[in-house]
C-alpha cells in the first residue's frame, strides 16, 4: 500500500441529502439539501455539487502537473466538471456521469486534448471512477 500523504474524515448527520456534513478539521461544515429538481428545497449544498467541485479541482491539478512535465504552458487554463445524477435502468437505482471540459487559452486543440488525456490518466478522481461511471473529457475553446 502507498504511503498516506493526506487523510480527512467527513461525517454526515441528519436526514442524509437533507442533513448536514462536516469534516473532522472543521474546514467544511455545510447544511445539505436535495436540489429542487429532485423535490428538495435546494436551500443547501448537495453531494453532486461537492463531487463536481472536487473533481474539477483535482483534474485541474493533474492537468497542471502534466503540463509541467511536458514543459507546456497552461496559464489561465480551467476545468469545468458537469455531474449528472441519473436513473439507472439496470437496477432501478441511480448512477453518476461526468463531463470534464478543459480550456487552455492559446493552445491548439490537439495539443490540449493530449494534455487532458494525460491528466485523465493521472488524476486520482479519474482513477477512482474509471470503470465505474461514464467520464467524458473534452477540450473547448477558451
Amino acid at each position: 500500500m502507498s504511503d498516506v500523504l493526506y487523510s480527512i474524515d467527513a461525517l454526515s448527520t441528519g436526514d442524509a441529502r437533507n442533513g448536514h456534513v462536516r469534516t473532522s478539521d472543521g474546514a467544511l461544515d455545510l447544511d445539505l439539501a436535495a436540489p429542487s429538481s429532485m423535490g428538495g428545497s435546494g436551500n443547501g449544498f448537495n453531494p453532486e455539487q461537492l463531487f463536481a467541485a472536487g473533481y474539477a479541482a483535482c483534474f485541474h491539478g493533474a492537468l497542471k502537473a502534466v503540463a509541467r512535465e511536458k514543459k507546456s504552458s497552461v496559464e489561465d487554463s480551467s476545468v469545468e466538471s458537469k455531474v449528472d445524477f441519473l436513473k439507472d435502468a439496470s437496477d432501478g437505482g441511480f448512477r453518476l456521469a461526468v463531463t470534464l471540459t478543459v480550456r487552455i487559452p492559446g493552445m491548439e486543440e490537439e495539443a490540449a486534448q493530449e494534455l487532458a488525456d494525460a491528466a485523465h490518466a493521472m488524476c486520482p478522481y479519474s482513477k477512482a471512477t474509471r470503470g465505474n461511471i461514464d467520464v467524458t473529457v473534452t477540450v473547448a475553446d477558451a
